[in-house]
């Protein structure tokens, strides 16, 4: 099973309508520092260690959000949907590794302290940072949520941020806290409100429905886009998030299409009688780039996303596939079996000045630029399949996982983790996803409604 996608690819060539709105956050107004406090911006603030992963987390206080009047609404009471708000926050931060979030001592909040923390209370309880909010239904329908960061010791509030939403869209707003607060302590860039689109899976081992699958980062708001009549593989974002591009069995044959979120409406990409497969779009969104096999051969092609004719990107003897742009769009990274075994090349946009990059032991596939520009992320065939990463210039190779059957990257919107899956042999053949950040130590689990391989993680939502 886990060698399933790419021996698949490999022998075939032998949002919604409303959005979370950044608000200034209309809580009640916050109480004075004490008189002699030092102002934060002149003392040292939290700062999260990176580069350390879980070997020092910091310990964090996320009570459940208050709210002002119980309402209810179509998203449930408001109360209640103060809890979960916590929750969603409190996950988000422990699976980054970086945040130990207290499970006990988590004293209810009034509205009132929102504004107002009891520092004397959070620092014993062995909280470094704390976060407080509020959940308030408005008049027109939608909800506010505040959210709000403290350093306990220092005694100050770091940052505060408040959103707008429809009900439906609530649990944005907990992933846009969790972000704010990930952002304002580590240094890095957020990527909790992002969602990924995956190949779902259910049946035996040698008759295995596979269909396109929607949820956000955290397995939350789950929605199948295709039926399993046919089989789907490789499906990835478009840049504005508003279509998939993906291999499809359709009419018996694989071809690439793209499917139109707003619509649920899939057109044929590339019209013609040849093997079209493993498709990338651009960062301008302008590019699908996929592979042809063509009288026995295999190359990199591009063709426009609205559709056209195949501009052809490589020329050589054997299979070159899975290309994937650098983030600036001018390079790509692809693997290619020229030199006898599966390894990793780069070349500009154009094709040209195309180069090798692997050298070490053993085989490199399904290469992934890093959002960030500064890693590439490969599956590792020697023995096992491992997921790891080397700098454009295949410099600093690091393998991060030690499973057997370990493949598929993709990238945060941050650039600091890899989601993959990971198969299992035997009858069952199941597959599960999984991440992993940059340090190889936090891996852990990804949940979703059933076996599930090939993930694409996209990229912030707007």
């Amino acid at each position: 099973m886990t060698t399933m996608l790419h021996k698949t690819l490999f022998a075939a060539a032998l949002l919604v309508s409303s959005t979370a709105q950044a608000q200034t956050v209309p809580a009640p107004a916050p109480t004075p520092a004490p008189a002699g406090q030092a102002d934060p911006q002149q003392q040292g603030e939290l700062v999260v260690d990176v580069v350390g992963g879980v070997s020092a987390p910091l310990g964090i206080a996320i009570p459940v959000m208050p709210t002002a009047e119980v309402a209810n609404t179509p998203a449930g009471r408001t109360d209640e949907l103060g809890r979960q708000l916590a929750q969603i926050v409190t996950n988000d931060l422990r699976n980054s590794g970086l945040f130990k979030p207290l499970e006990s001592g988590l004293k209810p909040v009034p509205y009132p302290e929102v504004t107002a923390p009891t520092f004397d209370y959070w620092g014993p309880a062995g909280a470094s940072a704390l976060v407080q909010g509020f959940i308030r239904a408005n008049g027109d329908g939608t909800l506010t949520v505040g959210c709000y960061l403290y350093d306990v010791s220092s005694r100050a509030e770091l940052a505060r941020q408040g959103f707008v939403v429809a009900p439906g869209d609530w649990r944005r707003a907990g992933h846009k806290c969790a972000d704010m607060i990930y952002s304002k302590l580590t240094g890095e860039g957020p990527y909790f409100d992002s969602r990924v689109v995956y190949v779902s899976e259910t049946g035996p081992k040698g008759k295995r429905i596979k269909r396109l699958a929607l949820m956000d980062q955290d397995g939350g708001n789950h929605s199948f886009l295709t039926n399993g009549q046919a089989i789907a593989l490789t499906p990835r974002f478009s840049p504005d998030q508003r279509s998939i591009v993906y291999m499809s069995y359709l009419d018996d044959r694989p071809a690439i299409y793209v499917y139109d979120l707003a619509s649920k409406r899939q057109r044929l990409l590339v019209p013609n009688t040849n093997l079209t497969f493993a498709p990338r779009v651009s960062p301008d969104g302008r590019w699908v780039l996929f592979s042809m096999a063509v009288a026995g051969n295999t190359d990199v092609y591009r063709v426009p996303l609205a559709g056209g004719t195949p501009q052809r990107l490589t020329d050589s003897p054997g299979i070159d596939t899975g290309g994937t742009y650098s983030p600036d769009g001018s390079r790509i990274v692809f693997e290619s079996d020229r030199s006898g075994t599966q390894q990793l090349y780069v070349m500009n946009a154009d094709g040209s000045q195309q180069q090798r990059i692997s050298f070490g032991s053993g085989r490199y596939a399904t290469p992934v630029w890093s959002p960030r520009g500064d890693l590439i992320a490969f599956t590792k065939l020697a023995g096992s399949f491992r997921i790891g990463v080397m700098s454009p210039s295949g410099a600093n190779e690091k393998l991060l996982t030690d499973g057997a059957q370990d493949e598929g990257p993709s990238w945060s919107p941050n650039g600091r983790v890899l989601m993959f899956f990971r198969s299992t042999g035997g009858g069952s053949g199941r597959a599960d996803l999984w991440s992993v950040d940059l340090t190889g130590v936090n891996v852990r689990r990804v949940p979703t409604l059933l076996d599930g391989s090939d993930p694409a993680w996209g990229p912030l939502r707007p």
